[in-house]
């Protein structure tokens, strides 16, 4: 039974890890959207809360425990300077994770772990990405019907046999 057993071992030792988590929410808050196993995104979830949680603070204490943990100075600049002011008025929940399914290669359930109020960055790539390929369908679709109008001129002006 695993009653009040908290968190998960992701089949790691304990310093592995915390390696693991360290690098997953750098990932996270480098990029604001990553994907991963279902598992470690439920982990990285709750461990990237506290770090935000803390940054919210904005002491000099709090920033060298978020420094202990993260151990990229970049990162816990932009944390400070961006995240926080954007989330600050959150009281928690600064994360999201959406199932994607299994990986092909071993079943693993797959999810992307992302900052919620950055959404809007990945929907505009995504929007970009969109108009390039209806800008391709659509031109794709005038080069087929400029084929089709050829085949038929071709049609029209070749002789035709009469049969007997």
């Amino acid at each position: 039974m695993r009653h009040r057993v908290k968190g998960r071992k992701l089949g790691r030792t304990a310093s592995h890890r915390k390696a693991t988590l360290s690098a997953l929410a750098t990932s996270l808050l480098r990029h604001k959207r990553i994907k991963t196993t279902l598992a470690k995104a439920k982990e990285t979830r709750g461990y990237v809360e506290r770090l935000i949680t803390k940054a919210r603070k904005g002491d000099l204490h709090s920033q060298r425990q978020v420094m202990d943990v993260l151990k990229d100075k970049e990162i816990v600049k932009e944390l400070f300077a961006e995240i926080v002011p954007k989330v600050g008025d959150r009281p928690g929940g600064y994360t999201r994770v959406v199932k994607l399914g299994t990986r092909m290669g071993d079943g693993a359930e797959m999810a992307i772990i992302e900052l919620v109020d950055y959404n809007d960055i990945a929907t505009a790539k995504a929007e970009e990405r969109k108009e390039e390929r209806e800008k391709k369908a659509k031109e794709k679709k005038e080069t087929e019907d400029k084929a089709e109008a050829e085949q038929a001129t071709f049609a029209e002006e070749s002789p035709k046999k009469d049969s007997k």
